[in-house]
């Protein structure tokens, strides 16, 4: 890329025209888009980036680790002026949090504008900041930028995304508070039922897979759980120890770009999620594969939280790595699951973004009720083995 075309790209982020805002008077905190509308605003935004594919940053600036005064209304004046002065026309600025964050929506971004013009906004912004507030003040001043789509790249550790650019989720999480606590108990309840009355088989299982192939009993790897934030996920050992990966990688990185076969000579016409006949499957792991059996050690992660009874698959982080941007949100709206509406309707004879939709058909109607008529239905679709493989 030419530098010098980049280089101007970036700066016609940073045109300082005062963005268009409600109504402003004396009192620039008065220009701001209130709390409710500007993270209405944000969701809107956020999902329109999905259809353009364009970057939008969230600034937000934080007001209260500054010293507290009788000043702090004038102070909150002179921050929404400074930021007035350096954002867009076409950018939003509101209340992230009523009377204490200002936010500040940049649209219509180059994935390769995204650090630049964080830097050049971040330095307007306290440039503008200087003739009000003293050097010690400015350094108390928390400045803030959060980039959709998210990058697992530039993530920290602990998560790849921030619950700050999804407060529709925590609005959610806030209306269906007693729906939540009524799933957690369930949760906790049917894993720990199911573990305990189990332990006959799980012990059986266990004891074949020792004494059938080398290797350890159970089989741990890191899945991406809700919110990007990874966990160990257990299952029974179902293949050989000395296995090659990348062959499910590359599986499934084809299979979502609508890449796969659905069987080894294409005569079958079934689209299929699994590999079918895997060479690295044991005939044991065959069998737990084809009732499920092998996610009976999955009941732990739900008595520890990662998990939930019912909810999307957990993905690995090679195909998150892959998904498209409207597809990471089956990893955001709910918990993951053992079982959910894909396992018990479509399981492995959808294509991949007939599985998505039918985890966010689930995200956006579930309640405690559903999940119990999806549980009800899970057996049925285990001893059937229909999908499976």
């Amino acid at each position: 890329m030419n530098k010098g075309a980049q280089s101007d790209r970036v700066s016609s982020v940073n045109v300082s025209i005062r963005s268009a805002q409600p109504d402003a008077s004396d009192d620039g905190s008065a220009s701001l888009f209130p709390e409710k509308q500007f993270r209405q605003m944000l969701c809107r935004e956020r999902k329109r980036c999905e259809r353009s594919r364009k970057h939008l940053i969230l600034m937000l600036i934080d007001s209260e680790v500054l010293p507290k005064s009788k000043n702090d209304k004038i102070v909150l004046t002179q921050i929404a002026t400074a930021v007035s002065g350096v954002v867009r026309e076409t950018d939003l600025t509101g209340w992230f949090e009523q009377g204490s964050i200002i936010g500040v929506i940049l649209t219509e971004l180059g994935s390769a504008q995204v650090a630049s013009a964080s830097k050049i906004i971040e330095a307007k912004v306290k440039a503008g900041l200087q003739s009000a507030f003293k050097p010690s003040q400015l350094g108390h001043l928390r400045i803030s930028f959060y980039a959709f789509p998210e990058n697992s790249a530039d993530m920290g550790p602990g998560g790849l995304v921030t619950a700050r650019l999804y407060p529709d989720l925590l609005e959610t999480e806030k209306r269906k508070k007693v729906s939540f606590l009524i799933k957690d108990a369930m949760d906790v309840v049917f894993s720990a039922s199911a573990l305990l009355v189990l332990s006959p088989v799980f012990l059986l299982l266990a004891l074949i897979i020792k004494l059938t192939s080398k290797g350890p009993v159970f089989f741990r790897q890191e899945r991406i759980g809700q919110y990007g934030v990874p966990f160990v996920c257990l299952k029974f050992r179902s293949m050989h120890i000395s296995n090659d990966a990348e062959i499910h990688k590359e599986f499934v990185q084809n299979f979502i770009a609508g890449k796969s076969d659905s069987s080894p000579t294409g005569s079958n016409p079934k689209t299929v999620y699994k590999i079918t006949n895997d060479p690295r499957v044991t005939w044991i792991g065959k069998f737990m594969r084809r009732t499920s059996l092998d996610e009976i050690p999955q009941f732990w992660n739900v008595l520890k939280g990662d998990m939930s009874l019912v909810g999307p698959r957990p993905p690995v982080q090679y195909e998150f790595d892959v998904y498209d941007i409207w597809h990471r949100r089956r990893s955001l709206e709910v918990k993951p699951g053992i079982t959910g509406l894909w396992q018990v309707y479509g399981r492995s004879k959808t294509t991949f973004d007939q599985m998505v939709r039918l985890d966010l058909q689930y995200s956006r109607s579930w309640s405690p009720l559903l999940d119990l008529k999806i549980l009800l239905q899970t057996p049925r679709a285990m001893l059937s083995g229909d999908g499976a493989y």
